[in-house]
């Protein structure tokens, strides 16, 4: 299976999955917890945005042509913040929820971008010779942990 067909298969779970958790989680109910949660990835994404501007991003796993590697703000600490900035926003939405489902649902869309990730990551040591280095320094989602 190719690099694209791998790509919109990742995309694709991972736009479903966010779909169905709020659709599950749909009334959600606005308790601390949640809405903390979903506040601080809503944040966390904010100041990704502050140090990789929108025209560097890629839905897909691919890099952009023409993107430059970020590695200042929340990418001195994590590789892929935007990743866990949805994950916080969409943990929010799921803890906000009365019921389970959207809390497995989660845990799917924490694996989907678990992969979609390491695919990125491949790819993003063939394109940036420095690359390597800093994932060596690094980590994927949580700082000092993985």
């Amino acid at each position: 299976m190719g690099i694209r067909s791998q790509s919109l298969i990742w995309v694709s779970a991972q736009f479903l999955l966010i779909a169905l958790i709020v659709l599950q989680a749909w009334p959600w109910t606005l308790r601390a917890l949640p809405l903390a949660i979903l506040s601080m990835g809503s944040l966390l994404a904010l100041w990704v945005l502050l140090h990789n501007h929108p025209g560097n991003f890629n839905i897909r796993p691919e890099p952009k042509a023409g993107a430059r590697l970020v590695t200042s703000g929340p990418y001195r600490h994590i590789r892929h913040p935007m990743y866990v900035a949805l994950l916080m926003v969409m943990a929010g939405i799921a803890l906000g929820a009365e019921r389970l489902d959207p809390a497995y649902l989660w845990l799917a869309l924490l694996g989907v971008l678990n992969f979609k990730a390491a695919l990125e990551e491949r790819l993003l040591l063939q394109q940036w010779s420095g690359y390597g280095e800093y994932s060596r320094h690094t980590h994927r989602f949580i700082p000092w942990l993985w």
